[in-house]
């Protein structure tokens, strides 16, 4: 998920990802360090649904 945000409550800041929170951190710009870590390791991953999605290849010899 790529919609992050950062929300102070009370002395905490808490890291959500779209309507969840994920992360709590007494540092905003810890909470910031963090998700720009975060998406730099998911952007850096392989796209795993390319392969989930792709069909299975069949043998041209089985039979339907």
């Amino acid at each position: 998920m790529k919609n992050y945000s950062i929300v102070r409550i009370g002395n905490e800041y808490v890291v959500q990802a779209g309507d969840k929170s994920v992360l709590k951190v007494a540092s905003r710009r810890k909470a910031a360090r963090l998700v720009t870590d975060a998406a730099e390791l998911l952007n850096s991953q392989p796209s795993q649904h390319a392969d989930t999605e792709a069909p299975a290849e069949r043998d041209p010899s089985e039979v339907p």
